[in-house]
């Protein structure tokens, strides 16, 4: 029986290009749909808790396309936390923290400006090449995203975003470039972020302007089949031209709970499971669209355009590992007036067992060994916690943060990790979110800080831009030197 995390543990932690980078006219970068995304300083704290800061529409989409004359306060993903300039002085930090692994995303238009360009951007490339081999001679392995929400603009605007299945062979040619380049570099490679995510936020996961659209729903799918069929193509290039990487898939987990004892909740429980979790899973880890989708497409209208060959695709282009996002859980009820708060790209179901976070997420390290042990027992792969943290507001003072708070929350995690290690369970990497704290995806605010090091800048961009360690850095670091013993 296992009674700890296993030698070669990959302890780590993750950000998101478009949240981190900035710089984003540099180095040949051409826009990208994040970049059109632009903070409401009129609203309250509570609307941005309740998600209203990142709801994007065709009005404040075509605000932000035709603005000649774009302040950086007002685009925060724009000017992120400066790491494309810093990222030297930035894994140094992460190496004298000890993290194993480092997850990042590559953004597709530094590589291809305009995402249909005949050429790559070599300025682009070579900036990827830079970062990864100082993470390579630091002993850091890289775990890739290859998508992380944000596509090139050019490719919404000409072509629709991820409903046109054009987008599939610019995905495909992109991944060939990034497999020939930076192949060596990469240890670990992930094709899609949060792949449930266009269910949930068309405008991030399948990079749909929602309001007005007809038929969203099935507008929804259909980006998501492309999604999978760009995800098998990626394991069918990753057998073909890498050797040793590994390709996985990812959701955003939604650990969900019968509210009640009442069989209907229970049933609601099962089919919220199938349809926010399992679904997108089970094409990417089984390699097929499950049957109970059947029912769900029929009822909802949607029929989803496939071309000759892509059942036959997804069977033979099964990922190697399975990872999620955890940060939450939730209750599953029939009852319509139960009380909701908020979530991970959701509303939710409020379980009043649990206590919230400052944005209403609640906290339950428990539902992260159910997690496990559920998506364990289903797929019987390695898994890695791609995302958890927990977001706060933070205190600077005398060049440090007293985050006994965080430290309280990645410390009941860690525990139900080695619990569900215990149980059995493959659990090869953890990659905190955002350990260096970057600009919150959800409510565009650096006011929402994940990180173990402190970066000294405001909402609206103001700051010096220095790195600070927290109090909760020291706790990381010995958290990983001890392999996970001394919490």
């Amino acid at each position: 029986m296992k009674t700890n995390f296993p030698e070669d543990f990959l302890w780590g932690g993750a950000i998101a290009a478009s949240q981190a980078d900035g710089a984003y006219l540099q180095g040949g970068k051409g826009l990208d749909t994040q970049d059109l995304r632009f903070f409401r300083p009129e609203l309250s704290q509570k609307e941005r808790t309740d998600r209203k800061n990142s709801r994007f529409n065709k009005e404040t989409f075509n605000k932000a396309l035709n603005d000649t004359n774009p302040k950086l306060e007002n685009y925060p993903f724009r000017h992120g936390i400066d790491f494309y300039n810093r990222y030297l002085e930035d894994i140094e930090l992460f190496a004298e923290l000890g993290i194993k692994v480092f997850r990042t995303s590559i953004n597709w238009a530094r590589i291809f400006p305009n995402g249909d360009d005949a050429m790559p951007n070599e300025e682009g490339i070579q900036f990827y090449i830079n970062l990864f081999d100082a993470c390579q001679k630091r002993g850091i392995k890289v775990f890739a995203t290859i998508l992380h929400y944000n596509i090139p603009l050019n490719l919404l605007t000409t072509y629709g975003g991820w409903r046109n299945r054009k987008l599939v062979d610019f995905y495909v040619k992109y991944v060939e470039v990034l497999f020939d380049r930076l192949g060596d570099y990469v240890d670990y490679w992930l094709p899609f972020n949060e792949i449930n995510a266009g269910k949930f936020s068309p405008y991030n996961g399948v990079c749909v302007v929602p309001d007005g659209e007809p038929e969203l729903e099935n507008t929804i799918f259909q980006c998501i089949h492309h999604q999978f069929i760009a995800n098998a193509m990626t394991v069918k290039l990753a057998k073909k031209m890498l050797s040793g990487s590994k390709v996985g898939a990812m959701i955003a987990r939604f650990t969900t709970y019968p509210a009640t004892s009442r069989p209907e909740d229970m049933m609601q429980s099962i089919l919220d499971d199938q349809y926010s979790n399992w679904f997108y899973l089970d094409v990417m880890a089984r390699g097929y669209y499950p049957e109970y989708m059947d029912r769900y497409f029929k009822q909802a209208n949607i029929n989803i355009k496939m071309e000759p060959g892509d059942l036959e695709l997804l069977k033979e282009n099964t990922v190697n590992f399975v990872s999620f996002s955890y940060y939450f859980s939730l209750v599953s009820t029939t009852d319509q007036g139960w009380e909701r708060t908020s979530g991970n790209l959701i509303m939710a179901n409020k379980n009043p067992h649990l206590k919230s976070s400052e944005w209403g997420w609640q906290m339950d390290p428990l539902g992260l060994r159910i997690t496990l042990n559920q998506v364990y027992d289903r797929y019987r792969l390695p898994i890695i916690i791609a995302e958890n943290g927990l977001g706060a507001h933070d205190q600077l003072e005398n060049g440090t943060v007293n985050d006994d708070y965080r430290i309280d929350y990645l410390k009941t995690h860690v525990e139900a990790m080695r619990e569900a290690i215990i149980d059995g369970v493959d659990l090869i990497g953890y990659t905190m979110w955002g350990f260096i704290d970057i600009v919150s995806c959800g409510s565009m605010e650096m006011s929402k800080r994940y990180g173990v090091i402190y970066v000294d800048q405001d909402d609206y961009g103001n700051g010096t831009l220095e790195r600070y360690k927290k109090k909760s850095f020291y706790w990381y670091k010995k958290c990983i030197e001890t392999n996970g013993e001394v919490l």
